[in-house]
């Protein structure tokens, strides 16, 4: 998954994201200054509408919400980012002038994790969010950790994608990854907009999931581009299961041009002659095998012609059984 460009531009690795909600200028001057002398990014808002687009762009670590806003409140606020997938794990502490016991429990009642009185303290505001912090962080501990494991793959041919099952959204992807699914899928989407994994993945992961989450693994899908074939592989179940959750997919291509050598050198075969008795195993007719290929169908039949001389067949059925038995005796794991 391509990062929002917003997102692009914030040092996640080594500074906590906060977003600041809050109407009145003043408030947000002390705040931003003193988030900003301890190492915080900080991003403002001065609305209701701003704070869900800002939320939505560069999803914070956590979310400072003055309760009482003109328009939309610090409630509604909360509430909305609740209600979006992309947004609900964000911790939100209320800033409120109210102390009322009714105005904390709709802080609380509307997502708010803590609260804050007026004036603020900017030194209590930090001993607030450094307890609901700690776990923002130990997600992106592991997200990198994560990330170098898989980005670890693709140095021994092993690319990786991860996909949300209940949408077919692309969450993670390695540059293996994404080249893999361009050559062989013509897709996904370009850098910065929502990547989703292609159709025949997301079918062949879907016919597969209940199995999948009872740790029945589902047999492998393989693709094919020319003598390449692109295997995807389902590994394991690594988000939240609701709505089938995420899962991480290892993909590896494979070539057959070693199968195709062996062919030529069993039977003194020309590696024109190799490639048309490789295609007729794969049972493809003439006419397919010229348009692989990128010759006549006459061109083919002569050169099988020339095939069955070499193998002392003469048919394509004698030819293909042949050519497999010897192949396989090389390579045991050569599908047909």
């Amino acid at each position: 998954m391509h990062p929002d460009p917003l997102d692009q531009t914030l040092d996640r690795a080594n500074s906590d994201v906060v977003l600041i909600v809050d109407d009145v200028p003043d408030n947000l001057s002390v705040l931003h200054d003193a988030l900003d002398e301890s190492g915080c990014t900080v991003l403002v808002a001065t609305g209701g509408e701003m704070a869900l687009q800002r939320a939505a762009q560069a999803l914070p670590d956590i979310v400072l919400l003055d309760a009482m806003m003109p328009g939309m409140d610090g409630f509604e606020v909360a509430r909305r980012l609740k209600a979006s997938p992309a947004t609900a794990h964000i911790p939100i502490i209320f800033m409120t002038g109210l102390t009322e016991t009714e105005h904390l429990v709709a802080a609380l009642e509307s997502g708010g994790v803590d609260y804050v009185t007026k004036p603020i303290k900017p030194k209590e505001v930090l001993a607030r969010m450094g307890v609901h912090l700690q776990g923002a962080r130990e997600r992106r501990q592991a997200q990198r950790q994560a990330g170098q494991a898989r980005n670890a793959l693709d140095a021994f041919g092993y690319a990786s994608i991860t996909v949300r099952a209940s949408d077919g959204r692309l969450m993670w992807q390695t540059a293996l990854a994404r080249e893999l699914l361009q050559r062989y899928c013509g897709g996904p989407t370009p850098p910065g907009s929502a990547s989703l994994a292609p159709a025949v993945v997301m079918d062949w992961l879907r016919l597969h999931l209940a199995d999948a989450e009872r740790q029945i693994e589902p047999p492998p899908l393989a693709l094919e581009h020319g003598a390449r074939r692109l295997t995807f592989r389902l590994h394991q179940q690594t988000g939240d299961s609701e709505g089938g959750g995420d899962w991480l997919i290892v993909m590896r291509e494979e070539s057959d041009a070693a199968v195709i050598e062996a062919m030529s050198l069993s039977f003194r075969l020309t590696a024109r002659e190799a490639e048309v008795l490789y295609w007729l195993v794969k049972g493809k007719t003439n006419r397919d095998i010229g348009d692989i290929l990128g010759a006549s169908p006459a061109t083919v039949k002569k050169h099988l012609e020339r095939v069955y001389v070499k193998m002392g067949v003469e048919t394509r059925t004698a030819a293909a059984s042949i050519a497999m038995q010897r192949v396989r005796q090389l390579q045991p794991q050569f599908q047909g």
